[in-house]
């Protein structure tokens, strides 16, 4: 496709984050895309009543989720929870007219469609719209790692009208998906110069917290 040639070009910068949206796509049009991409790392692909967003990673932007969710998948085993990685997937529901490929994104107790967690790492201002793309799959939590630290929204559907301008989710500061979880921790050691000091450092502080209870 000549877009994905042309894009390819524009976007031969040192370690860009870029992003673009088209128009008036239809979802055949979308799922061709898809279809020519098809395992393809090289770029994200997101749709939205008719508007596609494609995104071209940068290494900070892939770094931070590969550190995030490997310090996640450190708790997960420290503290024996149930859970199913399901990573960058592409998840398209037509009914909804809605597609995406979140950063990480995770199953937790059962393996189900769709992720009960997904990961957004921000290296740019993305489209406020994100949430409404998770809110249509029924995803109940959403982190996103922006300036060193995490926003959490919690999906509300019983009380989604109390939150028309986050869609639907409420702004929360302890996730309600992993309540022992303690995020200044992770935010620290996401945050350590050093990946493995890092992660070391975010084990040794849940054992130390298992311990202590």
């Amino acid at each position: 496709m000549q877009l994905l040639e042309d894009l390819s070009q524009h976007w031969q910068l040192e370690d860009p984050e870029e992003r673009r949206t088209i128009s008036s796509v239809t979802w055949a049009q979308y799922e061709g895309l898809l279809a020519q991409l098809g395992d393809s790392l090289a770029y994200r692909v997101n749709y939205l009543d008719g508007v596609l967003e494609i995104v071209a990673p940068s290494r900070r932007h892939e770094t931070g989720k590969t550190r995030i969710g490997t310090l996640l998948e450190i708790y997960f085993l420290e503290t024996d929870a149930e859970y199913f990685p399901m990573g960058s997937t592409t998840f398209r529901k037509a009914a909804n007219q809605v597609g995406v490929e979140p950063d990480e994104s995770y199953c937790l107790g059962t393996e189900k469609e769709f992720p009960d967690l997904v990961i957004e790492v921000i290296v740019t201002s993305g489209g406020s719209d994100r949430l409404e793309r998770f809110r249509r799959l029924g995803v109940q939590e959403v982190w996103f790692w922006q300036a060193n630290h995490f926003l959490i929204y919690h999906l509300r559907e019983d009380t989604a009208t109390g939150f028309t301008q986050t869609f639907g989710y409420e702004l929360i500061h302890q996730s309600e998906l992993l309540p022992d979880l303690d995020l200044n921790l992770l935010s620290m050691c996401v945050q350590n110069p050093n990946p493995l000091a890092g992660a070391k450092a975010f084990r040794q502080g849940i054992q130390k917290q298992q311990n202590q209870r």
